[in-house]
């Protein structure tokens, strides 16, 4: 006999409604995608990452790496306590995102850290959207998001203090997209005292 594929259990979490719980749950799914995608994005880079700054930016990423994969544990298991089945698998991430692959490949330092500075700017961006979709339905979640987003803003501004010059000025300012951002950087990077 073949399993019926369950993503909702017949439960949640006391003092939320089992639509709530669900509801919630529903919410983390793209916030478990969303840092999947980062923490692959952030080993990518460092990888990738050249240039005379390497070793700095190289070690800088891995305790990022391994916090996001911190919080995808938390955010999958917070799902898993409200009843969701979390799915973390590559296809299910590709096919619900709404966002590209990171593109940069072998490059500077700073261009690495401006085109991360734009992803850093849709992940927290996103962040901040679930948590206020969930402030009125679940303060626990919430509280977990709240603590990520925290986590997510300290690291891109590690990223940025490699970007910023004296007057307060990040190499890509303006830039919209990952390509544009480490394009400014590049162009900037080789004069920047």
């Amino acid at each position: 006999m073949a399993s019926k594929n369950i993503t909702h259990a017949s439960y949640t979490v006391p003092g939320l409604t089992l639509k709530d719980g669900h509801q919630v749950g529903d919410k983390l799914q793209m916030r478990l995608h969303a840092l999947n995608d980062l923490q692959l994005t952030l080993k990518h880079a460092h990888w990738n990452v050249v240039g005379r700054d390497f070793i700095g930016v190289h070690e800088m990423l891995d305790p990022q790496i391994d916090q996001v994969r911190a919080m995808i544990d938390a955010i999958a298991e917070r799902m898993a306590t409200l009843g969701v089945s979390p799915n973390g698998l590559a296809g299910a991430l590709s096919k619900a995102r709404d966002w590209d692959d990171y593109d940069i490949q072998r490059a500077g330092t700073a261009e690495h850290l401006a085109a991360l500075d734009q992803v850093y700017n849709g992940v927290i961006g996103s962040h901040r959207d679930a948590r206020a979709a969930v402030q009125d339905l679940d303060p626990i979640t919430e509280d977990m998001l709240i603590s990520q987003i925290a986590e997510l803003e300290l690291f891109q501004w590690f990223m940025r203090s490699h970007l910023e010059d004296s007057q307060g000025t990040l190499d890509d300012a303006g830039a919209r997209t990952e390509k544009g951002a480490a394009a400014k950087a590049k162009g900037k990077g080789s004069t920047k005292k």
